[in-house]
């Protein structure tokens, strides 16, 4: 039984899937790899399927019936996740923007003591690879303006690459996180700060898809805005306490 597990969401990543699925297994870890793929015309679910055989009893699916949104993905992966006793849960891109090799380094910093590690992009200076500058910008000022609003000691506000030690999801109200594209990354780092956890900043390469297509839309960038102002105000009337 690994006590490690990846959650992976998926939509049309044929190109990428079947490489990454690989690469995990492959690592010094043992992993166990949830992908949670929400009804890909392409394909994807029986590719990971396919596989399934060779990953006896470490790869696994959840098959969702059309797009739901990234955060209700990994919302459902978390709960997947928690009914196994898995001790530590992770957050991943299937299209290798991050990189497996860093899954090890993510998971050594809450063994060592973090309840949250973050693979930062931003915490050694801008550390993208391949991207246009204005999506550079974009990215970076978002985090800047996210931890303006918040006060949250977090470099990298909307990172994607992340580790959890089970306490952390076991104390959220998964029920109550509310966004569900990009600012879902916000609301769960900030959720997790306000409850006196320890975030920890991991420093990584991002580096951007070259198959595939970016889930990326001017709707997700509007949540992310508004939702942060939404979420700094309805802090103000919550109280943060652990069991």
């Amino acid at each position: 039984m690994s006590y490690s597990l990846i959650i992976i969401p998926t939509y049309n990543e044929k190109e990428n899937i079947v490489k990454m699925i690989h690469k995990v297994f492959s690592l010094p870890y043992s992993f166990h790899l949830l992908i949670i793929d929400d009804g890909s015309p392409d394909g994807t679910a029986q590719l990971v399927k396919d596989l399934q055989a060779q990953y006896a009893d470490k790869l696994f699916i959840e098959e969702r019936s059309g797009k739901l949104g990234l955060g209700t993905a990994y919302i459902h992966g978390f709960k997947w996740a928690l009914n196994r006793q898995y001790e530590y849960i992770f957050e991943m891109d299937a299209d290798f923007s991050h990189n497996p090799e860093d899954l090890v380094r993510l998971r050594d910093a809450c063994v060592k003591g973090a309840d949250l590690a973050i693979g930062s992009r931003y915490i050694t200076g801008i550390n993208v690879v391949n991207w246009p500058m204005s999506r550079v910008i974009l990215s970076y000022f978002a985090s800047k303006y996210v931890q303006f609003i918040t006060g949250m000691p977090v470099n990298d506000a909307t990172a994607g690459f992340k580790c959890y030690k089970r306490e952390v999801l076991t104390t959220i109200n998964l029920n109550k996180i509310k966004f569900v594209g990009y600012a879902f990354q916000i609301e769960m780092k900030f959720t997790t700060w306000k409850f006196g956890f320890n975030l920890v900043e991991v420093p990584i390469i991002f580096t951007d898809r070259s198959e595939g297509t970016s889930k990326m839309s001017k709707g997700i960038i509007r949540e992310a805005i508004f939702g942060v102002l939404q979420m700094k105000f309805s802090s103000l009337f919550k109280k943060y306490h652990r069991s």
